[in-house]
C-alpha cells in the first residue's frame, strides 16, 4: 500500500487538448498516476505520445489558449490548477523543477551562469545577492564544475557542462519533484553516463521524486523504479521496472523492445513497429494502437481499453491480455 503522506505527485484523469481553427488536437487523454518521494518514473513512448505535454501540465505551463486542461494535478496534496497564477512562481523552482531537453537554448546567453543559479535563491529563499552567489558556487561544485567558473557565460561551457548548469538551477532549492525531459539527448555517450550518474546521486541524497521523460529504454533501465508507456496520449502499460521489462503485457511495449538491437545476437534483425502513430486530431474509435498491432481483433477497433490491474503493481490497457493463453512475445529486455 502507498503511503499518502509520501505521495509527491498525484495526477487524476488529466486531459489536454489544443484547439486550432481546423481541429482539436487530443494531446493527453485521461491519464492518472501517483509518484512517491524518492521514486523515479520513466515516461516512455514515441515522439508525439504526449510525454512532454504531461510534464508541462504538471508545471501548469500549457498555454491556455490554445490549450485546454482538465483533471487534477496534486503536488504535495495541493491542486496546482486551483492556485492563483501570481503564486505559481513560488511553486516552480521551489516545489517542482524541470530540466528541459536542450541545454543550449535554456540558458540566457547574456547572464553569467552564477547569476542564473543565484536567481533561484534570491526568489525562493530571499537571500542577499552575495549569499545567493555563495550558494550558486556550492551548487556548481555539487554538479562537478569548479566554483571559479561562476562568472563565466554559457558560451564558454561545453554541452555537457551546460547541462550540468541546468541541473544545478533545477536542484538549487531542493524541489520535491524534478522533471527531466530527455536530459541527455544532445550529449555524447560518455557525458550521458556522467549526467545520469550525477542525477541518480543527487536524487538519492535528497529523496526527491523524479519523472524521466525519454524514448531510450536503456536510460529507463538504469535510473527508473517505475515505468509508464504512453501511446497517442494514453498510458497503455504501467508498473515497476521489473513488471514492464520482464513481464511485458502490452503489444506496443513489446514493439518498443523489439526495435532495440540485440547485442548478444548481432545477426538478429530488428522488428520495427509497422505504420505510424495516429493523427491526434483524428484518433480511431477503439484502441489507438490497433491499426499497427499484430494481435488486434475486431473488438480492438471498437472498444476503448482502460488500464486494468494484472498484478498489485502492474496495469495494462489491452482488452486481450486476460484471455486464456494470450501473451505477447517475451521481450529481450535491455
Amino acid at each position: 500500500m502507498e503511503n499518502k503522506q509520501d505521495t509527491v505527485l498525484q495526477i487524476e484523469h488529466l486531459t489536454v487538448c489544443y484547439e486550432t481553427e481546423d481541429a482539436t488536437v487530443q494531446a493527453v487523454n485521461d491519464i492518472s498516476f501517483t509518484l512517491q518521494a524518492g521514486k523515479t518514473l520513466g515516461l516512455v513512448g514515441e515522439t508525439g505520445a504526449g510525454k512532454t505535454t504531461t510534464a508541462l501540465s504538471v508545471l501548469r505551463l500549457v498555454p491556455e489558449p490554445p490549450g485546454n486542461v482538465s483533471g487534477r494535478v496534486l503536488l504535495n496534496g495541493r491542486d496546482i490548477y486551483q492556485v492563483k497564477k501570481s503564486d505559481l512562481d513560488q511553486i516552480r523552482g521551489k516545489e517542482v523543477s524541470m530540466i528541459f531537453q536542450d541545454p543550449m537554448t535554456v540558458l540566457n546567453p547574456v547572464f553569467t551562469v552564477g547569476k542564473q543559479i543565484a536567481e533561484c535563491f534570491e526568489i525562493h529563499e530571499h537571500c542577499s545577492k552575495h549569499e545567493a552567489m555563495e550558494k550558486a558556487a556550492q551548487m556548481l561544485k555539487l554538479v562537478g564544475i569548479s566554483p571559479e567558473r561562476l562568472h563565466e557565460y554559457p558560451h564558454q561551457f561545453s554541452g555537457g557542462m551546460k547541462q550540468r548548469v541546468v541541473i544545478a538551477i533545477a536542484l538549487a532549492c531542493n524541489p520535491s519533484l524534478l522533471i527531466a525531459d530527455e536530459p541527455t539527448t544532445a550529449l555524447d555517450v560518455t557525458i550521458q553516463a556522467q549526467v545520469l550518474q550525477l542525477m541518480r546521486q543527487l536524487k538519492e541524497k535528497s529523496q526527491m521524486a523524479m519523472i524521466m521523460i525519454t524514448h531510450d529504454l536503456g536510460i529507463v533501465a538504469e535510473i527508473c523504479d517505475q515505468v509508464a508507456v504512453m501511446y497517442a496520449g494514453r498510458i497503455v502499460e504501467m508498473g515497476t521496472l521489473e513488471d514492464v521489462f520482464r513481464r511485458t503485457k502490452h503489444p506496443y511495449t513489446e514493439g518498443l523492445f523489439h526495435s532495440i538491437p540485440n547485442i548478444f545476437n548481432r545477426q538478429e534483425e530488428l522488428k520495427p513497429i509497422p505504420g505510424r502513430m495516429p493523427n491526434p486530431t483524428d484518433l480511431p474509435p477503439g484502441c489507438a494502437f490497433a491499426p499497427r498491432c499484430a494481435y488486434a481483433v475486431e473488438q480492438c477497433r471498437k472498444q476503448l481499453p482502460t488500464l486494468q490491474p494484472c498484478s498489485e503493481s502492474h496495469r495494462v490497457a489491452c482488452i486481450r491480455y486476460a484471455e486464456p493463453g494470450f501473451r505477447v512475445e517475451r521481450s529481450r529486455g535491455v
